[in-house]
């Protein structure tokens, strides 16, 4: 977030003035991830899943190659990450994020934030409180409140050819619609938008349709809601105590899951020209991501059942929340998947069909930001989201363009007045702040 930070070590017996000039952040997070892959057990410790592993620092340390854009390090790292044979894809996108318990520290999760609830914690602490602002709001089970909502442009990136292949890639007009995406079996889309993505009409996990009333200012934010952090009913998930606890669950949040390990791969791939294993990667993804889609679930009260039976009469026999993807119950999208069957022609298709997987695929995870950072891309895909992007959503209007200096935080002016030794700063401002 902030780029070079003094480094400190557990001996340091300084006054905590260290500069951060010339700190070469790779490098001695690499020695680390190092130490840690000598260090640690290669299984959990005393059996805890969710305990870091020899195997949780070798990812991160492909991970950091990568970001460093040492692809050939990274390759050799993640392909042994891979062949140890400790990760998996979980066998359907529904078992990625959710509440279910059975699915918790599944063979996806590398490392995850460890929300628990009901756990005899009298006020809900142990919940996830980072993403309780991140829940449809108002007329939605949840009351509150409407943040993270996803854009146009996430939608429309979810739209497939007939081939099933993201027109992202395949349509350079891919990004031209506007209209709202609503229950709708004439539009072709990848089922991961709908386990990413509230939107009209369309169930939302097992609680029924999500409605226009659940949307805080449609005109400000649009009409679609975060998903992915959103327990199911049947779940159990919810806490029974604390303030507000419909917004309080024990979904665990990947900060690191297996198919982000294996795009990192994949790019590594196509930047050092083996364009077959990076496709075969990509096709892995996709190939999991066709297994299963939302299905009608149920409605939490017997209104939101009323209004869920009444739009589709075929849920009052069928109440799975999950269902195969060309399952006739289905009328809220016609949902299709595809694989790249032709050899990719060039690196730069290779390359963008990597990105636009990382995107769909981890969509509302908060990886995005960071992906463009590093690949260089963040000024000029940003200044065109919002140009585009504006036009849609009323917020975006009055917005800064895009410079240089936001690619990091500015280091707090106070931290830079503390760290003077002899009236000099040994901290340095970012640029442009």
């Amino acid at each position: 977030m902030w780029g070079a930070v003094p480094y400190y070590y557990e001996n340091d017996t300084s006054d905590f003035k260290k500069t951060n000039v010339g700190v070469n952040d790779t490098t001695l997070i690499l020695a680390d991830l190092d130490s840690a892959i000598a260090l640690l057990p290669a299984t959990p410790r005393n059996g805890e899943k969710g305990r870091a592993t020899k195997w949780t620092a070798t990812a991160y340390k492909g991970r950091v190659q990568v970001y460093a854009h040492d692809y050939a390090g990274a390759i050799t790292t993640l392909q042994s990450v891979v062949a140890s044979g400790v990760y998996d894809l979980e066998t359907s996108f529904d078992h990625v994020w959710t509440g279910f318990h059975q699915f918790a520290d599944g063979p996806e999760t590398i490392l995850a934030y460890q929300a628990s609830a009901n756990d005899g914690e009298p006020d809900g602490n142990n919940a996830n409180w980072g993403e309780r602002l991140n829940f449809p709001h108002s007329d939605s089970p949840f009351g509150c409140c409407g943040f993270h909502q996803p854009s146009q442009n996430m939608l429309n990136s979810f739209v497939v050819d007939a081939n099933g292949l993201p027109k992202a890639v395949t349509d350079p007009t891919w990004n031209a619609r506007n209209a709202f995406y609503v229950a709708s079996i004439n539009d072709t889309l990848d089922p991961r938008v709908d386990w990413s993505v509230g939107r009209d009409s369309v169930p939302y996990k097992d609680w029924g349709l999500h409605l226009p009333k659940w949307i805080r200012a449609p005109g400000y934010g649009g009409p679609y809601s975060p998903k992915k952090n959103v327990h199911e009913h049947a779940s159990g998930a919810e806490s029974k105590v604390g303030w507000a606890t419909g917004q309080l669950n024990s979904v665990h949040i990947h900060i690191y899951r297996y198919a982000d390990l294996l795009l990192l791969l994949a790019e590594a791939y196509v930047e050092q020209g083996n364009l077959p294993a990076a496709q075969a990667l990509v096709n892995q993804i996709r190939t999991r991501a066709g297994q299963t889609a939302q299905g009608c679930g149920s409605g939490v009260t017997a209104k939101a059942e009323s209004i869920l039976v009444a739009r589709y009469p075929g849920c009052a026999t069928d109440t799975r929340m999950v269902v195969p993807i060309n399952e006739p119950v289905i009328k809220w999208a016609t949902y299709r998947v595809g694989t790249y069957t032709t050899p990719w022609p060039d690196v730069t298709f290779a390359r963008n069909a990597v990105r636009i997987e990382r995107k769909i695929e981890l969509a509302m995870e908060g990886q995005r930001f960071f992906d463009l950072r590093r690949w260089g891309i963040a000024d000029t895909t940003i200044n065109n989201f919002v140009a585009v992007e504006k036009n849609r959503r009323s917020f975006l209007t009055a917005a800064t363009p895009f410079a240089a200096k936001y690619r990091l935080y500015p280091i707090p002016s106070l931290q830079i007045e503390l760290s003077k030794v002899g009236g000099t700063s040994t901290l340095q401002q970012n640029p442009g702040w």
